[in-house]
């Protein structure tokens, strides 16, 4: 079953908080991805970005993909029947809802995400298998606690839960304040639960460049960060092999992934 558990339920009231005259990160990433839900705003900046560094085309493509695999294989390999993803995005194809109840059918999925235009496109996500459940809240990531209780109407808190942010935490500027988020969503969490990360990384000057050149559109800003730093998000957890590594070297698939020097790094974690 689905449901819809979004906040603002009012489609002039959403529609009136959606700005077309600045690039937006989800709508940025979605044309990157082959998608149709961006403006030419989004546009101009996506192709000038092309033109500095095309790489990151590939960076949002082998994203996508480990998305798949790392669900894959908590769902195949560790079980887990339940994933909360914040900082949702756009939806496209093999969603996280998808991938997991296409190998496990009653995988309970919690998308969450605050932005207008992926508030408008939630319907989308709302599908599910009969055994399973999936449900969007217009939540914001910078009140954690908040976020686990209204996930808590559709998951079972004291089951283990995979945590799923994907390039979303470049939105928050201090990085103590991004892993203190990241802290307290996982402590809401019961042993045994996963957090998955991945995210751009300052690993090249194209990358730099493409990133400077983003935050001076007038978009909300995107800060790329060290490997370091990405690792930093999982102090406290045991890192499942191979640990922090390039996107496309995270377990890849029998035909692999062509990109392997992308500038963008993951991980995932297990809580003891």
């Amino acid at each position: 079953m689905s449901e819809d558990i979004t906040q603002d339920s009012s489609g002039f009231a959403i529609r009136a908080r959606i700005d077309t005259t600045k690039p937006h990160s989800a709508r940025f990433w979605n044309y990157f991805v082959g998608g149709k839900d961006h403006y030419e705003v989004d546009r101009e900046i996506g192709d000038q970005i092309k033109g500095i560094f095309p790489g990151l085309v590939d960076v949002a493509h082998t994203s996508r993909r480990f998305l798949g695999r790392a669900v894959r294989h908590l769902a195949v390999e560790q079980g887990v029947r339940q994933f909360l993803d914040v900082g949702t995005g756009l939806p496209t194809a093999d969603n996280t809802h998808e991938v997991a109840q296409r190998v496990a059918p009653d995988s309970r999925i919690v998308y969450v995400d605050n932005d207008p235009i992926v508030l408008t496109h939630a319907n989308a996500l709302l599908t599910s298998t009969p055994e399973g459940r999936t449900a969007y809240l217009d939540a914001d990531l910078y009140d954690p606690e908040a976020v686990l209780r209204a996930a808590a109407g559709t998951l079972d808190l004291s089951r283990p839960v995979a945590l799923m942010i994907l390039n979303t935490l470049g939105h928050v500027a201090d990085y103590e304040q991004a892993r203190d988020l990241v802290r307290r969503l996982m402590a809401g969490l019961p042993p045994g639960s996963h957090l998955v990360i991945s995210d751009s990384t300052a690993t090249s000057e194209g990358m730099i460049a493409a990133s400077n050149a983003y935050n001076s559109s007038g978009a909300v800003p995107y800060h790329v960060r060290s490997v370091e730093e990405i690792a930093g998000f999982f102090d406290g957890l045991e890192l499942v092999k191979p640990g922090v590594v390039r996107v496309p070297e995270w377990r890849p698939d029998e035909d692999g992934d062509d990109a392997a020097a992308v500038d963008a790094y993951c991980g995932v974690g297990r809580k003891s």
